[in-house]
């Protein structure tokens, strides 16, 4: 029987495997480039005899690892943990190897065969699925020191007597750069492969925009060597990803809100009849409590930066009855929502705004067809835990106590959704209402959240080592300066970086007086609205910074005079609000989004920066910021810090009593996210609490996939079940 035939057999036969077909692949090309003397040859026959040696030792690994993987799914219907995920990896290299020698043994003989091209790639190959069994063989180590669940299951979290230290030192060994260079993306769906190479360019070609090591040509020519050299792309990326510090990740994540690709989203998604940005002043606010007893006083958020506004933005598919921008919005006027959609975003606590998750949330917004306000908090590490909690809890406040005044609902049920960081936030924030006894939210919706925020390893953590988007050094960095913050910075640093107004998200402004709001406030909550109120507030994307006292009605308290020295008032941040958006409009008339923040972020001086081709480069004259090459110190060493044990930091450490009190949660993520044991383990004791909770686990995209709805199918269609979870909790 011929090879081919042979090749063939093995691919139709059930029986047989594609770990089969790659072996007799492998061994065919071995035995062809056996007698070339050659470099390229002789590394070409190399790199396969590397091949099957590995490939003998990962299956049986492989075998073993997928025999305990089923312990620790959420249920028998929904398979998905971070040791299935390494299985699916592996399944995923062999298949990648398959192919390139199945190209090499089909085109050896042509005259058109790259031989230093396909040297390069079977060597790429070889690193990769290396690497990969030295994953399973730490698999193996987390599997000894797993201990048993509230479930009576094997958790994915392990036991608190191993530290995580050991994990790490036995890490140093696996060979990263196979993930980032010729293997970029071999695991996940083909719509986001490409997209994963588009990204991790731009991350090279910026960080030399960033940092100044090097000649400013060198770093040009760098950058374009970046699209052509996979190899030299790779080198970058894990030095990046071990050594850049946390602002530079907040620098990149910024990109994406860049007046270009903002205009993009704009142009692939639904328009909206409201598109408001609301900013609210830090004024004394009560709510009802749900016990029936007195008013509750909800904290003014005052951690790190002090008292400054919130920012928050509304959009409504329909103009409605109390709805701030409906008065110039065209259409038909409909009554208030029974509906309020809490929105949080994601951006690992440091990065990220409401504008930059606009690509799907407004296709949500006409799914659902319900009213949603997204929260635009402060930022890490200029203003680290407990800042964005403080500032949740007062929006959530101040959403209820004017849901019929200014958001068009009457807040019958109060939806949380968030993803990432903004899910974790979002949890917190519903424990903090049973902490206050005012009304919890009616369900929660979380995207691949983060439930544990402290240094424990898991099976699916070690995916960070392997994602080309959250990369392990970035995941621990944001964490880091949540936690810890950055004592660094000096006060005038912080006030540059999220001091007052220095986050505002605006495009247009419209000064709205306290009469407007009054007036707004007036109208009846349902049918009969005089349009001649309404027709007094503008429906331009920003209402400014106003005093709501007259709105709510119950501001009876008087400043002394002291707290009159003290504190702003709501004029006051009228007038400042208004000549910061001067200032700023005539800014970003002249300079990009992405070197404004840069500026923010930059703590080196205060001195303006040059732009090229949208990314910042430090003047000359200016401290430089320089990426360490050199450092003889482990890049782990730095990630070894002490978290505190606080629920409202990690989730999943709340007490049965409260976690059992907290209303039904639909959680999705996927089967490549580092979050991924996260939700397992956090669905898990949640439904052995007895609380109603579904979990969905997508297979084949990175953690953050609804930010890529409009760039692959697969995303989008993940997208759409997100909304019918939405709708279950809606309609529960």
């Amino acid at each position: 029987m011929s090879f081919e035939n042979e090749v063939n057999q093995a691919s139709e036969n059930p029986q047989n495997s594609h770990w089969d077909t790659l072996c007799q692949l492998a061994n065919a090309n071995k035995e062809f480039f056996s007698p070339h003397q050659d470099e390229c040859g002789l590394r070409i026959c190399t790199a396969h005899i590397v091949v099957l040696d590995i490939v003998k030792e990962l299956r049986p690994l492989c075998e073993e690892i997928a025999a305990i993987a089923p312990q620790y799914d959420f249920d028998e219907n929904t398979p998905g943990n971070g040791y299935r995920s390494f299985i699916s990896l592996v399944d995923k290299s062999i298949l990648h190897c398959e192919g390139i020698c199945q190209q090499i043994y089909n085109l050896r003989e042509s005259v058109l065969f790259r031989k230093t091209n396909y040297m390069r790639e079977i060597e790429a190959c070889s690193q990769l699925i290396a690497s990969l069994s030295t994953f399973l063989h730490h698999l193996k180590v987390l599997h000894s020191w797993s201990e048993l669940g509230m479930d009576n299951r094997p958790s994915l979290f392990p036991s608190e007597e191993h530290s995580s230290q050991e994990l790490l030192d036995q890490a140093g060994n696996i060979d990263q750069y196979c993930f980032y260079g010729r293997c970029l993306g071999f695991q996940f769906k083909d719509s986001i492969k490409y997209l994963m190479k588009t990204v991790l360019v731009s991350m090279a070609s910026f960080s030399e925009a960033y940092y100044t090591n090097g000649s400013f040509l060198g770093r040009c020519t760098n950058s374009v060597k970046y699209v052509i050299d996979p190899e030299a792309r790779a080198r970058r990326i894990v030095n990046v990803s071990q050594r850049a510090d946390v602002y530079f990740c907040k620098s990149f994540w910024y990109l994406h809100d860049t007046h270009l690709l903002h205009f993009v989203r704009v142009m692939m998604i639904p328009s909206l009849a409201i598109n408001q940005v609301i900013s609210i002043p830090p004024e004394p606010l009560s709510i009802p409590s749900i016990s029936g007893g007195p008013d509750v006083q909800i904290p003014i958020p005052v951690s790190h930066v002090g008292k400054k506004p919130i920012h928050v933005k509304l959009w409504s598919s329909k103009r409605r009855i109390g709805m701030v921008g409906s008065a110039r919005a065209g259409g038909e006027l409909y009554g208030p929502s029974d509906v309020l959609v809490f929105h949080c975003h994601g951006g690992g606590f440091v990065a990220d705004s409401p504008k930059s998750h606009e690509t799907y949330l407004a296709s949500w917004v006409v799914a659902l067809d319900v009213p949603i306000i997204s929260i635009d908090y402060s930022l890490s590490p200029e203003a680290p835990y407990p800042r964005a909690l403080e500032e949740l809890v007062y929006t959530y406040a101040w959403a209820l106590k004017h849901a019929n005044s200014l958001l068009g609902t009457n807040a019958k049920k109060v939806i949380l959704i968030g993803d990432s960081a903004g899910a974790n936030l979002n949890l917190g924030l519903a424990a903090k209402c049973l902490q206050l006894n005012i009304k919890k939210p009616d369900g929660i919706f979380m995207a691949y959240c983060p439930v544990l925020v402290e240094f424990v390893p898991s099976p699916s953590r070690m995916l960070g080592l392997t994602d080309p988007l959250l990369p392990f050094g970035f995941m621990m960095r944001c964490l880091r300066a949540y936690v810890l913050g950055d004592t660094t910075l000096d006060k005038k640093d912080k006030d540059n970086g999220s001091g007052e107004f220095s986050k505002s998200d605006t495009e247009s402004f419209a000064e709205v007086s306290e009469s407007d709001l009054i007036a707004i406030a007036l109208s009846p909550h349902g049918d009969k609205a005089d349009e001649s109120q309404l027709a007094s507030l503008p429906s331009d994307s920003t209402l400014n910074s106003v005093s709501l006292a007259e709105v709510d009605n119950t501001h009876g308290v008087e400043l002394t005079k002291s707290e009159d020295k003290s504190e702003t008032t709501s004029q006051e941040y009228i007038r400042k609000f208004l000549d910061l958006y001067k200032n700023m409009s005539f800014k970003r008339s002249s300079t990009s989004v992405v070197e404004q923040t840069a500026n923010d972020f930059d703590i080196s001086d205060g001195k303006e920066t040059s732009n090229f081709f949208g990314f910042p480069v430090p003047r000359s004259g200016s401290r430089i910021r320089e990426l360490d090459t050199t450092c003889s110190k482990s890049p782990t060493e730095e990630f070894v810090f002490t978290v505190p044990k606080d629920p409202y930091l990690s989730p999943y450490r709340h007490t049965d009593e409260v976690l059992r009190q907290l209303p039904p949660c639909k959680i999705i993520t996927s089967d490549l996210d580092p979050c991924l044991d996260d939700c397992v383990m956090f669905g898990r004791k949640l439904r052995a609490l007895g609380n109603n909770v579904t979990l969905d686990v997508f297979t084949g995209l990175p953690h953050g996939f609804l930010n890529m709805t409009v760039a692959s199918k697969e995303a989008a269609d993940a997208s759409e079940r997100c909304v019918k979870r939405i709708q279950e909790l809606i309609d529960m």
